[in-house]
């Protein structure tokens, strides 16, 4: 029998669950925030089953007979948490990154020079290094005017677990952090892990979101990340989402994916480079 530890001195067994109900919570996932599990039975019971029988659970039966009843908040909350691989890095995929710092700023700049206003999204920003990052290539290209600019970005998830530790902004920094960034955009603590600085913090809006909602925010996007999410998606979910994305995307806007996704064909949004598309 595979134990997982829940505390000190305490092992539990997973959890067995049945095809119906497996098949019930499958569905209510995909159905309602687009992740597909139907693959991952394993996943389910290895993640779930310690936080299930410490709740007071006698099965995954009654958790999901709950669960579907009810919608129940703090359920669904520990589903999302327990089940989305909020796995992300400063510098993830640099070289998409170093496309954005040569090719897209000074566009998007160019064009918005008269209101000097910028609208980016980091759609599914897990812990916060994304969002964080794509503010360090927006201050050091502004330098001294970044002062005289709206920079300030969206940066959405499903995840309260990863939305709490993006908001706190503290890491321990790999090496492919730049010494100038440290200096200029961390401040060091005494754990030795690094936070973002104010300036950095304060240029990022962190807000809960599900990527199956319809997409309404007050502005069009000039660019929107997307980056390691629609692997979770089947490709029907996926084309809808691009699609909604296309349509929350500015006239000459771009989408950045990551480089093991990509689009349909018959995406209305072109190709520019690996994993970059423009409206």
């Amino acid at each position: 029998m595979i134990k997982q530890e829940a505390g000190r001195g305490t092992s539990f067994s997973l959890m067995a669950i049945t095809d119906a109900d497996f098949t019930r919570l499958v569905t209510f996932i995909k159905s309602n925030y687009g992740i597909d599990l139907t693959q991952k039975r394993q996943l389910i019971t290895g993640r779930l089953s310690t936080a299930l029988k410490q709740k007071g659970y006698s099965g995954f039966g009654e958790f999901v007979n709950h669960l579907l009843q009810t919608k129940d908040e703090t359920e669904v909350t520990l589903l999302l948490d327990k089940l989305t691989t909020n796995y992300t890095f400063f510098m993830r995929e640099e070289e998409h990154l170093n496309y954005f710092r040569s090719n897209i700023i000074p566009e998007i700049v160019r064009r918005h020079q008269k209101d000097k206003t910028l609208a980016i999204w980091s759609a599914g920003c897990s812990t916060g290094e994304e969002p964080y990052n794509i503010t360090m290539y927006l201050f050091d290209y502004l330098g001294a005017q970044a002062q005289q600019w709206d920079t300030r970005l969206l940066a959405t998830d499903i995840s309260t677990r990863a939305m709490t530790a993006a908001k706190k902004g503290v890491y321990e920094l790999p090496d492919t952090i730049p010494a100038e960034w440290k200096r200029k955009y961390f401040v060091k603590q005494p754990s030795g892990a690094y936070a973002v600085s104010p300036a950095v913090k304060n240029n990022v809006i962190f807000q809960p979101f599900n990527l199956m909602d319809p997409i309404k925010f007050r502005r069009k996007f000039d660019v929107i990340f997307c980056r390691n999410v629609m692997i979770y998606f089947d490709q029907p979910t996926k084309d809808a989402l691009v699609q909604r994305f296309y349509n929350a995307t500015a006239p000459g806007g771009y989408l950045l994916i990551s480089k093991s996704e990509n689009l349909s064909q018959n995406t209305a949004y072109r190709r520019l480079a690996p994993s970059t598309f423009q409206k």
